[in-house]
């Protein structure tokens, strides 16, 4: 099998930029339409696809982006490994503005959107205990690093509904009594899709300030953040053209099972399924059904 990175671009991120065979593809989901068209190429001779999340020009707020319709799409055009990259606050003064957190936990306070490719006529389960993938965390870390990035391994992310910033309320929960170290409103659902999808899934999730619990921050300046996004958006590219390299062109059988994780997850009689549900997850769930 050849292994495809899938890159999807927070905001700041709206192209990457050094891919041979460049092209903006449409590409049609049965679940709506994509965020934007997807960029594809190679990339060290290795298959890319870049998908702008909120849209070129940001047109799509964290609760409008189409989850599902972007998670499908980059499975139809043969996606292995997705790499999330969005911007995102922090709880920890170690993780400064300009670093980089491989995030490997989630805690989900999104209300308003799909979260699931699944539902009536055909349900199915899946495991998210660790949802994101070690060994493509891992990459990024290693690539990011070589970037010159400084980057921290694991952390939680509280993925809020937004638009709106926290309240200072807010901000102390999710960092003093839940024990957060990052917020952002974009990796919940896309995580969860991603696993359904049997997509091996990283968060790199950039800083840009540190919410509204700092003393001596105070609250989310947005002149900061769009300076900030600037320099992390360099960074995020530099990593990118770093991955090939530690990916490879061939793709071997996920070790943490995440290209299997619908193995044992639908539950629904193959003779009570919905024909419509099953045509439309021809892509998502196409090995198991």
């Amino acid at each position: 099998m050849e292994t495809m990175i899938g890159v999807i671009g927070g905001s700041g991120v709206y192209q990457i930029d050094g891919l041979d065979d460049a092209e903006w593809v449409d590409v049609a989901s049965p679940f709506g339409t994509p965020s934007d068209q997807v960029l594809t190429g190679r990339l060290g001779g290795v298959r890319m696809a870049f998908l702008p999340r909120h849209g070129r020009g940001h047109v799509h707020s964290p609760t409008s982006v189409p989850y599902r319709a972007n998670i499908d799409a980059l499975k139809r055009l043969g996606v292995t490994d997705v790499i999330s990259v969005s911007a995102c606050g922090s709880f920890r003064e170690e993780m400064a503005p300009g670093d980089f957190v491989i995030v490997d936990q989630f805690i989900d306070r999104t209300f308003g959107r799909e979260k699931s490719f699944f539902g009536e006529g055909l349900v199915a389960h899946v495991s998210v205990a660790h949802p994101t993938c070690p060994r493509l965390s891992e990459a990024c870390a290693m690539a990011a690093r070589a970037a010159g990035v400084t980057v921290h391994e694991g952390g939680t992310y509280l993925a809020m509904e937004g638009p709106q910033f926290s309240s200072l309320a807010e901000s102390k929960l999710y960092r003093e009594v839940w024990g957060c170290d990052v917020i952002g409103m974009t990796n919940m659902p896309e995580a969860k899709l991603a696993r359904e999808a049997e997509l091996c899934y990283a968060s790199v999730a950039m800083v840009t300030d540190y919410d509204s619990w700092h003393p001596h921050h105070g609250e989310v300046d947005i002149a900061e953040i769009i300076a900030t996004l600037s320099g992390n958006a360099d960074k995020a590219r530099a990593m990118v053209a770093g991955l090939p390299a530690l990916l490879g062109a061939a793709r071997l059988p996920c070790p943490h099972g995440c290209d299997r994780a619908l193995d044992t997850a639908i539950l629904t009689a193959p003779d009570r399924r919905d024909p419509a549900m099953v045509e439309k997850l021809s892509a998502i769930a196409g090995r198991v059904l």
